[in-house]
């Protein structure tokens, strides 16, 4: 029995993906749920499994291909045997072809003869899917001039994408724009052979657009403070080991700034709220982002309710995140509803740097590198295990008193961690 395999549920926000890679081919055996096909979103990589033991016969949306939630990806022959000479996977322009409805990410030209047909219907009478909708609202775009080449005429992606490209630029600040740079200048033809030219992933381009938007939309400023992390290496040194034979986990330092974080935010909960509008929303709750650097880019997985869980907990789902986060594991619910967000750069050898907001929050606190320095103590000039600490902020919410506070505040838990365990 033939069964489709089609694009499942891709998370909070997210419409559509692309095919970055087939991990079977036609004509391979697959058993029930063993991944087939590997999806690229805006937010995370995963991989889509097959829904029953078979073998995998038709691929429809080849790799590079722009898919839609429920979309056809292949056939499965349930129960069948592969070939002894298996077909190849069709062309990409064939598996194009049979996915209309969703476009590549790259526009083709206007010049371009492979591109579909124009039906004689115009696009703006027809529904817009998801992503082409959700680039029209942001670019302010009229869908009346942009001619459709989908099923029927309708716009796809790269309709849009192309009429933006050949439009005259406009103030908007929509996810094109926020990408966008002046012309590249025509490299010295020793140069250019040189170099390689590969196409942004669907995540990296994310990654760039809502980095700029951040900068575009926030009044962002930046607070530093510096932490002796002396009392907090002396505590994890004594109990590392007791801790990770009652926990099954390691004792780092991200879960100690995650607990310091959350009492703070319960002093300046600003920090914790974000804009809407004309309103303020704070939030009673804390999600906590931590930061979490992959081959493919930089994901923010959230630590859900972090208030109401104690530092074995924290520091379990921390190390859950890291190791799924490597395996190319994290979902896009792993990263929804996130309130404020920490960053370890020191796991980098960063010594100091100016945190970027991941929006809508208001607030994200950047780690470093724990520095031996010589430092004040009681008219002494003693050596200290430091570390500089950044607050980025938005101005419009957040004023410097209550970000100097804030950061102070957490100062002031992590060099006495009795604190924390205290609550005071």
């Amino acid at each position: 029995m033939a069964i489709e395999i089609t694009v499942p549920t891709l998370g909070e926000s997210v419409a559509d993906a692309t095919v970055a890679r087939w991990i079977k081919k036609t004509g391979d055996s697959v058993a029930a749920d063993e991944p087939v096909v590997e999806l690229e979103t805006d937010k995370v990589t995963l991989e889509v499994p097959s829904p029953a033991a078979g073998t995998l016969g038709e691929i429809i949306a080849a790799e590079g291909a722009n898919v839609e939630v429920g979309a056809s990806l292949a056939i499965l022959n349930e129960g069948a045997t592969p070939a002894a000479s298996p077909a190849p996977a069709p062309a990409p322009a064939a598996a194009a072809t049979q996915i209309a409805p969703s476009a590549p990410e790259t526009a083709p030209s206007p010049a371009d003869s492979s591109a579909p047909t124009q039906a004689s219907g115009t696009a703006s009478d027809l529904p817009l899917s998801p992503a082409v909708r959700r680039l029209v609202e942001e670019n302010n775009l009229n869908v009346a001039a942009i001619s459709g080449t989908g099923v029927d005429g309708r716009l796809t992606k790269a309709d849009v994408l192309a009429h933006m490209k050949h439009a005259p630029a406009a103030p908007a600040a929509g996810a094109m724009h926020a990408i966008a740079a002046a012309p590249r200048q025509t490299p010295r033809p020793e140069d250019a052979a040189r170099e390689e030219r590969v196409p942004m992933s669907k995540l990296r381009q994310v990654i760039a657009t809502r980095l700029k938007t951040a900068q575009h939309n926030a009044a962002m400023l930046t607070t530093f403070n510096e932490i002796d992390m002396s009392a907090l290496m002396a505590m994890r040194a004594s109990y590392r080991q007791e801790f990770e034979a009652a926990y099954g986990t390691r004792l780092g330092f991200m879960g100690m700034f995650v607990l310091a974080s959350i009492q703070a935010l319960q002093d300046f909960p600003a920090v914790n709220a974000e804009i809407d509008g004309t309103d303020i929303i704070y939030k009673n709750y804390y999600n906590i982002g931590v930061a979490v650097g992959t081959p493919q880019g930089l994901v923010v997985p959230v630590v859900r309710d972090a208030g109401a869980m104690n530092l074995a907990a924290i520091e379990t789902q921390i190390a859950d995140f890291g190791d799924r986060a490597r395996n190319g594991k994290i979902t896009p619910d792993d990263m929804a509803g996130g309130t404020f967000t920490v960053s370890n750069g020191g796991v980098y050898d960063s010594l100091m740097s100016t945190p970027i907001l991941n929006p809508p929050q208001s607030g994200i606190l950047g780690m470093h590198k724990i520095e031996k320095r010589p430092v004040v103590i009681d008219d002494q000039v003693v050596i200290r295990s430091m570390m500089y600490l950044a607050l980025s902020y938005d101005h419009r919410i957040i004023d410097g008193r209550e970000a100097v506070s804030f950061l102070a505040r957490i100062k002031e838990l992590v060099e006495d961690p009795r604190r924390l365990v205290l609550g005071v």
